[in-house]
């Protein structure tokens, strides 16, 4: 019999959750066993007390409990170590989700069809309550970029509801804290190369009156994961074209510095070079958080060594090809176009190839 661990992180829940419980413990027939982790995340509320008592009454419920809040991201964590399921499921503690429907997402992966099954609220099935059409176009648009970068045509990357093989959620070491935990964990099961499906579910949401908790801060955060952990494994092309906004700002923040040096009276020569030193620093924290990964072969001392290295070989080559064409006879604006353009393509590749060289990992299933 397959055993479903169904790890439900909590945070101040008290009203819901004893509800939440029994539904899910509803669904265990002949044919699934369940186990069920409650993971407090340090509530104020009376839920820890509650999720002990349930823990008394149930054989299958399991409590863990955070000595501080840290998110529901570090809660799906705990969760996760503590399963010992072949299959694992998220609940939240909200019932803003029917466990029922868990019983048929778990199906194509008994059946040995899929290694990831994704709930679905935009897919045609069951009740869904009408509530926030910005919330609706925010996750579109979420959904939208992160299809982008991990070339999935699914349609909520949002959703609570995510079924794993246990052997492919062991496999992966969740980084976000909050609620940056979903598209995060969209981008690594996607560049794994598992199979995934999605099965349209029901939906009852709710408010912020009765408790809703994500916020426009997370929508933000949502959009700098997806950049985070996709980047670094999107087509050349897609990487490039971020690469050339990230030089477009850094290049920005130089000339801003450098008229504001010059305003302030300090020698041409040191306000160019201070105004360089720090578009070269925009340039390299800007690549960490949006494109490549941080010290994806190499230590940090390597890395900027490489780093470095890269600066100074693009700064010799920009300046060798504006003399070159300038001593043939080339116009200024074609000298300075064309040294700009190698340039950029020898300041990207020295990134990708030599400063965050990172290997592709692929899953092979079982």
């Amino acid at each position: 019999m397959p055993i479903l661990s169904v790890v439900v992180p909590c945070y101040n829940e008290e009203r819901t959750l004893v509800a939440c419980i029994d539904k899910v413990l509803a669904i265990k027939d002949e044919k699934l066993t369940l186990e069920i982790i409650i993971v407090d995340d340090c509530s104020s509320d009376n839920s820890l007390v509650l999720a002990k008592e349930l823990e008394r009454k149930y054989p299958e419920v399991r409590v863990v409990a955070h000595i501080s809040n840290t998110g529901k991201g570090a809660a799906l964590r705990t969760g996760f170590k503590n399963a010992t399921g072949q299959f694992i499921a998220i609940q939240d503690a909200d019932l803003e989700y029917d466990p029922i429907d868990l019983k048929r997402l778990i199906r194509p992966l008994v059946k040995d069809r899929a290694d990831v099954v994704i709930g679905s609220r935009f897919l045609s099935y069951g009740e869904h309550r009408v509530l926030y059409f910005w919330h609706y176009l925010g996750n579109a648009f979420l959904t939208l970029l992160s299809n982008i970068f991990t070339d999935l045509n699914l349609t909520d990357i949002e959703s609570c509801y995510k079924v794993f093989r246990k052997d492919i959620i062991d496999r992966i070491e969740i980084e976000e804290n909050r609620f940056g935990f979903e598209p995060e964990i969209i981008a690594k099961i996607a560049h794994i190369g598992v199979r995934i499906y999605e099965i349209g579910i029901s939906y009852h949401g709710r408010t912020y009156a009765d408790g809703k908790k994500i916020s426009a801060r997370d929508g933000f955060r949502a959009i700098y994961c997806i950049f985070h952990y996709n980047a670094s494994k999107a087509l050349l092309p897609l990487q490039f074209i971020i690469y050339l906004a990230i030089e477009g700002i850094a290049s920005l923040v130089n000339i801003t510095l450098f008229f504001l040096l010059l305003h302030a009276g300090i020698a041409h020569i040191l306000s160019a070079g201070c105004a360089f030193l720090f578009d070269a620093i925009v340039n390299y924290v800007l690549c960490i958080l949006f494109l490549f990964r941080h010290k994806a072969r190499w230590n940090s001392t390597l890395e900027i060594l490489w780093y470095s290295m890269v600066v100074l070989v693009s700064v010799g080559i920009v300046a060798s090809i504006t003399k070159i064409l300038a001593v043939t006879g080339a116009p200024a604006w074609l000298s300075t176009a064309t040294a700009t353009v190698v340039g950029l393509v020898v300041n990207f590749a020295g990134r990708r190839y030599l400063v965050f060289p990172e290997r592709r990992e692929r899953f092979t299933c079982n």
